[in-house]
C-alpha cells in the first residue's frame, strides 16, 4: 500500500520508492506566436498577452514566454538568468499584459540590469481600480516582501524592500478609478500590493481583493485589469532613447465603455 507520512516503519519491512521522469532542467523551444514590437541584435520588446506566463515555474514548465523565445531567437538569448529565464531582464505577472525588453546577449542584459537598478527604465502601467482615490495624484511608498502567512503573495513588511508607486487618476467614475502608475522599483507584484494597501485593489484580482463582489460592471474577466502601457529605455550598444507604447487590451477598453456609459 502507499505510504502516508506519519506511517513509521519497523525492522523487517520493505520499503519500494519509485522515481519519476526525470524532467528536462532547461527550458525547450516552443512555437508560440509572438507580438514584437522592435528587434535588433541586442533586444527584442515584447507585447505580451495576459495569461501568458514570463518563465518556467512549478505548474508552469511549458508554453511561456521564454519558452516562446527559445524557438524564435534561436541561440541567441543571453544566460544570465540562467537555464530557466534567458533573456529576462525583468518580469510581468501571468494575468497582467503588456511592454517588457528582452535580452539577446550578455552585454545587453547587463547594461539593461544597470539601468533598471539606476531607475533608468521608464515602465507606466494603466489599470483599473474599485473605489475613487481621494487625490488625483498620489505616491504609494511602501516596503515589500513575501507575505507572513502565504508564500504566493507579497505584503507591506516592515523591513522589506524599497517599494514605490506613483499614481495619477485618469478618470473617476461610480465606484471606480482609471489609474496611471509608475514604477520607481520593480517588486513582484507592486502595484498590485501598492494599491490594495491605500484601499483601490485591481478590478479582477482576486489574490489582493479585487473580486466580482464590488463591480459596478459586470464583466467576465480573465485576469486584472493591468496593462503595461509604456516602455523607456536607453539602448545598451547605441544609448538612444527608445520609447515603446502598447494600447489596452480589449478586455480593458470594453470595461472603460461599460463605465463611460
Amino acid at each position: 500500500k502507499t505510504a502516508r507520512k506519519n506511517d513509521r516503519v519497523s525492522e523487517g519491512d520493505t520499503v519500494v520508492v519509485s522515481l519519476p521522469e526525470p524532467v528536462a532542467s532547461e527550458a525547450l523551444p516552443e512555437d508560440i506566436p509572438l507580438n514584437i514590437l522592435y528587434e535588433d541584435r541586442d533586444i527584442l520588446v515584447i507585447n505580451k498577452p495576459q495569461g501568458l506566463v514570463v518563465h518556467p515555474s512549478p505548474g508552469h514548465e511549458q508554453g511561456t514566454l521564454v519558452n516562446a523565445l527559445l524557438y524564435h531567437c534561436q541561440a541567441e538569448l543571453s544566460g544570465i538568468g540562467g537555464v530557466q529565464r534567458p533573456g529576462i531582464v525583468h518580469r510581468i505577472d501571468k494575468d497582467t499584459s503588456g511592454l517588457l525588453v528582452v535580452a539577446k546577449n550578455d552585454f545587453a542584459h547587463t547594461a539593461l540590469s544597470a539601468d533598471l537598478k539606476k531607475h533608468d527604465v521608464k515602465r507606466i502601467y494603466e489599470c483599473i481600480v474599485l473605489g475613487n482615490p481621494k487625490q488625483d495624484s498620489f505616491t504609494v511608498n511602501a516596503p515589500l516582501a513575501r507575505h507572513p502567512n502565504d508564500r504566493k503573495k507579497q505584503a507591506v513588511v516592515v523591513g522589506g524592500r524599497e517599494s514605490v508607486t506613483h499614481a495619477a487618476v485618469l478618470e473617476r467614475f461610480n465606484r471606480h478609478a482609471y489609474v496611471r502608475c509608475e514604477l520607481e522599483t520593480g517588486r513582484t507584484h507592486q502595484i498590485r500590493v501598492h494599491l490594495a494597501h491605500v484601499g483601490h485593489p485591481i478590478l479582477g484580482d482576486t489574490v489582493y481583493g479585487g473580486d466580482n463582489k464590488q463591480w459596478d460592471v459586470k464583466i467576465p474577466l480573465s485576469g486584472q485589469c493591468l496593462h503595461a502601457v509604456q516602455l523607456t529605455l536607453k539602448h545598451p550598444r547605441s544609448g538612444e532613447i527608445l520609447t515603446f507604447s502598447s494600447e489596452l487590451p480589449l478586455e480593458m477598453q470594453a470595461v472603460l465603455a461599460k463605465l463611460r456609459s
